[in-house]
C-alpha cells in the first residue's frame, strides 16, 4: 500500500503542491542512516490521514537529507519515511494548537540486512522526547488487569511514586496530573492516579507546564510547573468505571472509598467519597493545598512584600491544615467533577466541588542544641496537639472560541473553611554543664474561619500576520480570615540555679484579616522574521488589605476586655505595581533561544491605624532571563536557562508585628534592610535509545545571592533570643542541586536495571551574638534499582543506595552533624493459583550517629497482604494485610539549621491488621466521535 501511495504522489505532484498554503502547520526533519548517521538524499516522505490512510502529502529529502512540508491542517496523521534496502520508518502524530512547527529531528532508517531484533518495522517507541516533553507509550510497559495509573507510573523510567502517592519525575515533584490536557478534580493528583485504570491510558506525557499566555504565544515567561498528562485511548472515552473499597482493622483502624466515573466522548462526570484514619485514604502530599486556611494579605509579584496575620502560635496559620505523618489522623472527603465540550469543541466547561474534614491528634518531643560563641544551650520540649479543619471548595473553567482567531478562558473558584486547634508545649533550657536556664509552659486554643474567592479571565487573539498575537488576562483574588483564641504562658528564668524572674501571659487573641489583589496583564507578540520574534507585556497589580490583631487581658475572672495596646495593631495596606517586560525568541533548526527581562516599579504604603504610624517604600525590581534549548532528535534534547530576581525584605523583617506568645523568642525589625539579588542557572538533558531501551536524564541548578538578607540572633545568658535581620554585603550564599538517572532493558533476562546520582546543598550565613556563622550543608546519594515483570507470575522493584550528609557550622563547638545513611525500598507481587496474590512493600532507613547526636536510628517498615480475586473478570478482591509488620514505625527526624541541631520524635501510625474488600467495575467501549 505504501508503494501505491508513493506512486500516486509522483503522478500528481502539481495537485499536491497546490494544496500547500502559506498558513497552517509545518512538519520537518531529516532522514539518516542509523548506523553511520549519513544523510539519505531523495528519500520518500509521505503523510497519510490516520483515520482512513488516505494520502495527504508527499515529498522527497534534499541533498542534505532534509524535508519540509508546510501549510498542513490540524488532525492525526501517519508519516512514512522510505529508502531502497532500508526498513520503513512509521510514526503517528497529531497536529493541534500547541505548536505550529513539528520537528521530527533525525529519522533513523536501518538496513534490512542489519535489522536487529529490537527494531520492529512499525518502530513503536517506548519513549519519545520532543523538546522538553517526554512521552511514554503505555502499551510498551506491562501492568496487571485492573491496575491503576499509579501502577503504570511506577514502571516508567525517570518517575518514582512513594507510598503516599507523591510523584517525583526526573528529580522534581510533579504538581499536576491532567487527563487529556484537562484538570480532573482540580489539582488533586492521587484522585487520578489511584482511581483511573492503567489500561485506559494511551500515552503518558511529562513536561514543564507553562502559563496559559506562554502556551498561546509560544514564548517562555519563566512560569513552569512539572506536569503529567494522561492521554486516554480512543475506545476508553465512552462508558463507566469505578471502585468501591471498605476495610476495618485492629487498633480501631478503618478505611473506605467509593468512586464512580462516566465518560461519554467529550462529556465526563465523576463523584467520589473517602473516609479513614490510616493516613492513606484521602490524605496525600497535596493536603497543604487542600485544607490550609489562608490568613494573609500577600503581594508577591512586586518582589515578595507582604503583610500577614502570622506571628506565633496564636495565629490562624500556626498549623497549616496538613497531615505529614505526625499524629493520628481521621479524614472524611467527598467531591464531584463534570466536564463537557460542545459545538465541535469550540466551547467547554470543567467544574468540580470538594468537601473535606481532617482531624489530627498527637504528641512530639524535640531536643535542640544551640551553639553560641561563648557556650551551648540545650532545650528539651514536649508538645501535645488536637487539630481539626473543615473545608468546602468549588471551581469551574469555561472556555469558548469566538472564531478561528480569538478565544476566552474564564476560571472561578471559592473556598469556605473553619477549624479548631488546641496545643500544649512545655520546655526546659540548660547550659552545656546541665545548669538550669529557663522553663516554659504554654497553652493555646484557636477557632478559625475563612473565605477565599478567585476569578480570572484570559482573552487571546491571533492577528492577521502569522505569529502576531494579542492577549489580555485579568484576575482578582479575595481572602478573608478570622481567628479567636486564648494564650496562657508561664515562663521562669534562672540565675545560679535558682529562679531569678518569671513572666505570665493570660490573654484572649483576635486576628481578622482581609485582602483584595487585582492583576491585569497585556501581552503582544510580533514576528520579525521566520526565526525571530518578540513578546512584550505590561502588568498592573493592586493589593489592598487590612489586618486587625487584638490582645485582651483579663479585667475580671474569665472576662477578657482590657485591650493590650503593645501587642495589638490595626494595619491597612495599599500596594501598586507596574511591570514592563520584553522577551526575544530565536528559533532556527534544532535551536531555540529566549532572552529578555522584566522591570517592576512598586509603591508600598502601610498604615497602623492604632498608632497612626505610616510606613512607605518605593522600589524597583529587575528580573532578567535567558533560555536555550537544543533538540538533537526526537529522543534527545538539552536545555539551559538563567533567571535573575530581586528579593525585597518582607514587612515582617522590616517592621514585624509585636507578639508575646513566646517570651523566649522575640522578633525585632530592621528598617534599613536592602533587597538582595539572586542569580540562578538550570540545565537538563534527556536521551532515549530505542535500540537497547536505554534512558538517561540529568538536571541541575546553581544559584548565588548578592547582598543576602540573613538572620541576626542574640541569645542572652538565660536562653532568651532576640531575632532581627541584616544584609551581608561581602557574602554570597550558594544553593545547588543535581539529579540524574539511568535505566536500561536487559532483554535476555527480561530485567530493567537503572540507577542515579543525586546531590544537593547550600552554603549560607547568619549572625549569632554579633559573630558571623557560616553553615555548609550537602547531601550526596547513589542508588541502584532493579525491576522485573513476568505476566501472571510475579513482578518486583528494588531500590537501594547509600547517602552521605555533610553539615558543619563555623560556630559549632562539638564537630559537625555529618554522617552516613542507607535508604532502600522494595515492592513485589506474586500471583498464585486459584487467583491468590501476595503483595508486600517495605522501606528501610539507617542514620548513623554523628558528633552532635550519638543516637543510631534504624527502621524497616514492611507492609504485606494476601488477597484473593473473585468473579470471572477478577474485579472483586478480598485481602488481609498488615501495616508495619515488624512494628518499627517510629516518628523521627534530625536536621541542622544555622548553628542549631534539632532532633524530633513524634507519635505516628504503628502496626495494625486490616481486612478489606474491593470491587472494581467497568464498562468501557466505543470510539470517540467529535460532537
Amino acid at each position: 500500500m505504501k508503494k501505491m501511495l508513493v506512486a500516486l504522489a509522483l503522478v500528481f505532484p502539481c495537485w499536491l503542491s497546490a494544496l500547500a498554503q502559506e498558513k497552517g502547520y509545518t512538519v520537518k526533519g531529516s532522514v539518516i542512516d542509523t548506523a553511520s548517521s549519513i544523510k539519505l538524499a531523495k528519500a520518500s516522505v509521505v503523510l497519510v490521514h490516520a483515520k482512513d490512510s488516505m494520502l495527504y502529502r508527499f515529498t522527497r529529502t534534499d541533498e542534505s537529507g532534509n524535508f519540509l512540508m508546510a501549510g498542513l491542517d490540524t488532525g492525526e496523521y501517519t508519516l512514512f519515511a522510505t529508502f531502497p534496502e532500508y526498513a520503513d520508518y512509521v510514526q503517528r502524530f497529531t497536529l493541534d494548537s500547541s505548536s505550529t512547527v513539528l520537528d521530527f529531528g533525525n529519522l533513523g532508517l536501518v538496513l534490512r540486512s542489519k535489522l536487529l531484533e529490537e527494531v520492529l518495522v512499525n518502530r513503536r517507541q517506548a519513549i519519545t522526547i520532543r523538546g522538553d516533553t517526554t512521552e511514554y507509550d503505555a502499551a510498551s510497559f506491562n501492568i496487571e488487569p485492573n491496575s491503576k495509573v499509579e501502577d503504570l507510573l511506577k514502571q516508567l523510567p525517570g518517575i518514582q511514586v512513594d507510598q503516599d502517592g507523591k510523584i517525583t519525575a526526573q528529580g522534581q515533584t510533579v504538581n499536576k496530573v491532567l487527563v487529556d490536557g484537562e484538570e480532573f478534580f482540580g489539582d488533586d493528583p492521587t484522585l487520578v492516579t489511584r482511581n483511573l485504570r492503567g489500561d485506559m491510558i494511551d500515552k503518558v506525557q511529562l513536561y514543564d507546564k507553562r502559563s496559559d499566555q506562554a502556551e498561546f504565544t509560544g514564548v517562555d515567561d519563566g512560569e513552569r510547573s512539572k506536569t503529567i498528562n494522561l492521554k486516554l485511548k480512543e475506545d476508553q472515552k465512552k462508558g463507566y468505571f469505578g471502585k468501591v473499597d471498605a476495610g476495618a482493622g485492629t487498633n480501631d483502624m478503618y478505611q473506605g472509598q467509593a468512586m464512580y466515573n462516566r465518560f461519554n466522548n467529550k462529556q465526563r462526570f465523576s463523584v467520589f467519597g473517602t473516609v479513614g484514619n490510616t493516613g492513606r485514604t484521602g490524605l496525600s502530599w497535596q493536603d497543604a493545598d487542600r485544607y490550609s486556611p489562608s490568613g494573609s494579605v500577600t503581594m508577591m509579584d512586586g518582589g515578595g512584600i507582604m503583610i500577614s496575620s502570622t506571628g506565633g502560635q496564636d495565629d490562624i496559620e500556626s498549623w497549616g491544615g496538613r497531615y505529614d505523618g505526625r499524629g493520628i489522623p481521621s479524614a472524611l472527603n467527598g467531591g464531584a467533577y463534570y466536564s463537557n465540550k460542545w459545538n465541535e469543541g469550540k466551547q467547554s466547561i470543567n467544574g468540580n466541588y470538594k468537601i473535606g474534614e481532617l482531624s489530627v491528634k498527637g504528641s512530639s518531643n524535640t531536643i535542640n542544641e544551640n551553639n553560641l560563641p561563648n557556650g551551648r544551650i540545650n532545650t528539651v520540649s514536649d508538645q501535645t496537639f488536637d487539630r481539626r479543619i473543615f473545608r468546602q471548595r468549588g471551581g469551574a473553567i469555561f472556555e469558548t472560541q469566538f472564531d478561528t482567531t480569538s478565544t476566552l478562558k474564564v476560571t472561578v473558584s471559592g473556598t469556605l473553611k473553619n477549624g479548631e486547634t488546641a496545643e500544649f508545649n512545655r520546655s526546659t533550657g540548660t547550659d552545656g554543664d546541665g545548669g538550669m536556664l529557663n522553663e516554659s509552659a504554654r497553652r493555646t486554643t484557636n477557632d478559625t474561619k475563612g473565605q477565599d474567592a478567585y476569578l480570572t479571565a484570559l482573552w487571546t487573539k491571533k492577528l492577521r500576520k502569522q505569529g502576531r498575537t494579542l492577549s489580555w488576562e485579568v484576575n482578582e483574588t479575595i481572602n478573608q480570615s478570622r481567628a479567636d483564641g486564648f494564650l496562657y504562658a508561664e515562663n521562669s528564668f534562672y540565675a545560679g540555679g535558682v529562679v531569678d524572674s518569671t513572666s505570665l501571659v493570660d490573654q484572649m487573641k483576635v486576628n481578622d484579616s482581609k485582602s483584595s489583589v487585582f492583576n491585569s496583564n497585556v501581552t503582544y507578540s510580533e514576528p520579525f522574521t521566520k526565526t525571530l520574534s518578540m513578546v512584550v507585556n505590561y502588568r498592573l497589580s493592586a493589593n489592598n488589605g487590612t489586618s486587625l490583631r487584638q490582645s485582651f487581658n483579663q479585667a475580671g475572672e474569665g472576662n477578657y476586655t482590657d485591650l493590650d495596646s503593645v501587642y495589638s495593631n490595626d494595619f491597612k495596606l495599599n500596594q501598586l505595581s507596574n511591570q514592563l517586560g520584553a522577551i526575544l525568541n530565536f528559533t532556527k533548526g534544532k535551536s531555540t533561544l529566549n532572552v529578555g527581562t522584566r522591570v517592576s516599579r512598586v509603591q508600598f504604603d502601610q498604615i497602623d491605624r492604632y498608632s497612626d504610624n505610616r510606613f512607605e517604600r518605593n522600589f524597583t525590581n529587575h528580573n532578567p532571563q535567558l533560555t536555550y534549548q537544543y533538540r538533537f532528535s526526537q529522543q534527545k534534547s538539552f536545555r539551559f536557562s538563567y533567571n535573575g530576581n530581586n528579593t525585597q525584605p518582607t514587612i515582617n523583617q522590616i517592621q514585624p508585628v509585636r507578639v508575646n506568645d513566646d517570651p523566649l523568642n522575640i522578633v525585632l525589625g530592621n528598617p534599613d534592610l536592602k533587597p538582595s539579588f539572586t542569580n540562578r542557572i538550570n540545565l537538563s538533558y534527556n536521551s532515549f535509545k530505542v535500540i537497547g531501551n536505554q534512558y538517561l536524564y540529568f538536571s541541575g541548578s546553581l544559584s548565588n545571592t548578592n547582598n543576602p538578607i540573613v538572620s541576626n540572633v542574640t541569645t542572652d545568658s538565660v536562653g532568651r533570643s532576640t531575632f532581627q535581620y541584616a544584609n551581608l554585603s561581602d557574602k554570597s550564599p550558594v544553593n545547588y542541586y543535581f539529579y540524574s538517572g539511568f535505566s536500561k532493558k536487559i532483554k535476555k533476562l527480561n530485567l530493567d536495571v537503572g540507577g542515579g546520582l543525586n546531590a544537593n546543598g547550600n552554603t549560607y550565613y547568619n549572625l549569632t551574638n554579633s559573630e558571623l556563622n557560616r553553615t555548609q550543608n550537602s547531601t550526596y546519594s547513589v542508588d541502584a534499582n532493579i525491576r522485573q515483570y513476568v505476566q501472571k507470575k510475579y513482578n518486583f522493584y528494588l531500590n537501594f543506595g547509600p547517602t552521605y550528609t555533610y553539615s558543619k557550622a563555623s560556630l559549632q563547638q562539638r564537630g559537625d552533624n555529618s554522617g552516613w545513611g542507607l535508604n532502600g525500598h522494595y515492592s513485589f507481587n506474586i500471583y498464585l493459583p486459584l487467583k491468590f496474590e501476595i503483595t508486600s512493600q517495605g522501606r528501610y532507613t539507617y542514620t548513623a550517629p554523628t558528633e552532635s547526636f550519638d543516637y543510631v536510628f534504624e527502621q524497616f517498615i514492611v507492609d504485606a497482604s494476601v488477597s484473593k480475586k473473585f468473579l470471572k473478570d477478577e474485579t472483586l478482591r478480598f485481602s488481609v494485610g498488615v501495616n508495619d509488620l515488624f512494628n518499627q514505625n517510629r516518628g523521627f527526624s534530625r536536621y541542622a539549621n544555622n548553628n542549631m541541631f534539632t532532633q524530633n520524635s513524634y507519635t505516628t501510625i504503628t502496626r495494625y491488621l486490616m481486612f478489606s474488600l474491593t470491587w472494581d467495575f467497568s464498562k468501557m467501549g466505543g470510539v470517540s466521535v467529535q460532537n
